[in-house]
């Protein structure tokens, strides 16, 4: 079809590479939120009571706070020696820490002991993670033809609603091939287990991929940046913030399902089957993949801005009508309310890669993707799910989550108004001078 037709080859090994990277990070990611709601507060926090679930959705939002460390420091690695290097990095740093994870026992057998190693290595993917998006947005987009950047770059982005299938539909054949007790006590740890072969494949793949053609160029030149960030804090610290609140008004909205709200909701409060739910949501990651595909496409098309407004309208149109079909507690309503939520995700998530590639110049690239794209998940995501649940709690009615939703989504719609679209700028020659940039936040 005209979507793939035109990706030959070598940047088919690129998009894969970069696609399958994230893929894993996500699933190794995601395992762990969903598990926050469904396991974790029983099995490491049931010391704390009534509180058990709240602290148990925090300890996916600690990690947060180390995304941005993690992305500068890859950000200054990545800038300075190169993308290919740090993508093995972030896959072997998430992959083992998930997989320690599902090794650590319960608090009844080491106490408190093992809430710490969890909230430990939950950091140590939280540092992982701030580094690996970065890289594998450039890694596509900087291969990619200039006026196909948008198609190309939503292939890492694709990653994410994989990792959520897959991470779902582990926990899912988990749950459904042992019993309610046997999931709690030891069920739940093999989808964490099995991330040891997804770290042996990606590394796999990763390893046959050449360096960014970009980077390179800046190599061989000697235009690298001894200390990126500097450059990038002084000329373009107002398109990072910028940056940041776009993601975030995305990330919130997305961390109901990815950060494991909406499962712990319907299984907790509606009482629903837990494989189900999770199934549900399965098919939620499907429509979401499409419409980022999409997203990315119609990027190339029309801009990268108007398809974030089209997206973030979608969001805000759908915000009630999503938390309406949830409380009817109807396993067929809830499947409609998740996919047409997931379509707005998609199309203010496709065009992200190609939008932060066009920001920045090359020496400070990834670095300032990097570090917007950690500071947005900090702003959006990072406590998100506790937020939704303290709000619920407080309120008792899920149309105070609603609230706290759209208020982020009319954020990035307002910050579309601020950056510029530039769309096919050539990557290794158009850059403008950091001084004539300093002063324009949309430049």
């Amino acid at each position: 079809m005209r979507l793939f037709g035109s990706i030959d080859r070598e940047h088919r090994r690129v998009v894969l590479a970069a696609m399958a990277g994230t893929t894993i990070e996500w699933y190794d990611f995601f395992i762990y939120a969903i598990s926050a709601g469904l396991v974790f507060a029983t099995q490491y926090f049931a010391a704390l009571g009534k509180d058990a679930l709240l602290l148990s959705f925090a300890t996916v939002g600690i990690s947060f706070f180390f995304r941005p460390i993690g992305a500068v420091v890859a950000g200054h690695l990545g800038d300075r020696f190169g993308r290919r290097a740090l993508l093995i990095a972030t896959l072997l740093l998430m992959g083992v820490s998930t997989v320690l994870i599902g090794l650590v026992p319960g608090a009844g057998s080491i106490g408190t002991a093992a809430p710490v190693l969890l909230v430990v290595l939950r950091i140590v993917q939280g540092l992982s993670a701030g580094g690996e998006w970065g890289g594998a947005a450039l890694l596509a987009v900087e291969h990619a033809p200039a006026d196909r950047r948008g198609l190309y770059g939503a292939f890492p982005q694709i990653g994410v609603p994989i990792g959520l299938l897959l991470a779902n539909g582990a926990l899912a054949l988990a749950a459904a091939v042992t019993t309610p007790a046997q999931f709690l006590a030891w069920g739940w740890r093999i989808p964490f287990l099995l991330s040891f072969v997804l770290i042996v494949v990606g590394l796999l793949i990763r390893g046959r991929v050449a360096e960014s053609p970009v980077f390179e160029e800046v190599r061989r030149t000697r235009s690298r940046s001894s200390l990126p960030l500097v450059p990038l804090v002084r000329h373009h610290g107002v398109l990072v913030l910028l940056g940041a609140v776009l993601f975030a008004a995305n990330n919130a909205v997305g961390y109901m399902t990815t950060g494991g709200y909406v499962q712990s909701y319907a299984v907790k409060t509606l009482h629903l089957d837990r494989s189900t739910v999770l199934a549900a949501v399965m098919v939620s990651a499907v429509a979401w993949l499409v419409s980022t595909l999409v997203g990315g496409h119609l990027a190339d098309r029309v801009g990268r801005i108007k398809v974030y407004r089209i997206g973030f309208a979608v969001q805000l149109l759908w915000m009630v009508p999503f938390f309406a079909l949830l409380d009817t507690a109807n396993v067929g309503l809830l499947v409609l309310a998740l996919v047409l939520f997931s379509v707005g995700l998609g199309l203010t998530y496709g065009p992200q890669a190609a939008l932060y590639a066009e920001m920045y110049p090359t020496r400070v690239r990834y670095s300032g993707a990097a570090i917007s794209y950690a500071l947005g998940a900090v702003l959006g995501g990072a406590f998100a799910p506790t937020i939704a649940e303290a709000l619920q709690s407080s309120t008792g009615t899920v149309y105070s989550v609603c609230a706290y939703l759209a208020g982020m989504t009319l954020l990035g719609l307002l910050a579309t108004f601020f950056v510029r679209d530039r769309r096919g700028v050539p990557l290794r020659t158009a850059e403008v001078p950091a001084e004539s940039r300093a002063t324009d936040p949309t430049g």
